[in-house]
């Protein structure tokens, strides 16, 4: 440490260095406490999110078309029914060879909670290809 000189010339004079030891060390520990905390702080869920395009799709014969009306009421292919059915026909199509895409049309004035609902069910059921149904028209 540089703050005294034990010979005697100089005895009454300041130091004009500044000792630089112990800001280094409280950088490298900073440095350190970063490096360990840094990935923790990641709660990154891999999902893949579908991608928007403009384009019409084609309807197949294999896609099933899950409509959600503002009531809460589930259509399966244009078909209302009840929570129990539409698990069940669920389970039927993750069976089919290839498995069919289920495309899930909601109103705008649904709460989200169904929606979310009705995806739970087809992942369960093990339905892996869901997507949404989009009007491509813009909004004012």
């Amino acid at each position: 440490m540089a703050f005294g000189n034990f010979s005697g010339n100089r005895a009454g004079q300041p130091m004009a260095e500044i000792n630089m030891i112990p800001l280094i060390d409280v950088m490298l520990v900073l440095l350190v406490i970063f490096i360990i905390t840094a990935p923790l702080l990641t709660h990154a869920v891999k999902i893949d999110l579908p991608r928007a395009s403009n384009e019409l799709s084609v309807v197949k014969r294999e896609n099933v078309h899950l409509s959600i009306d503002a009531q809460g009421t589930v259509y399966w292919n244009g078909e209302a029914l009840d929570e129990g059915a539409w698990r069940a026909r669920m389970a039927d199509a993750a069976k089919l060879d290839p498995q069919p895409e289920v495309h899930i049309r909601a109103d705008g004035e649904l709460a989200y909670r169904r929606v979310v609902t009705v995806m739970s069910d087809a992942a369960r059921a093990g339905l892996t290809r869901i997507g949404f149904v989009t009007d491509p028209r813009e909004t004012p």
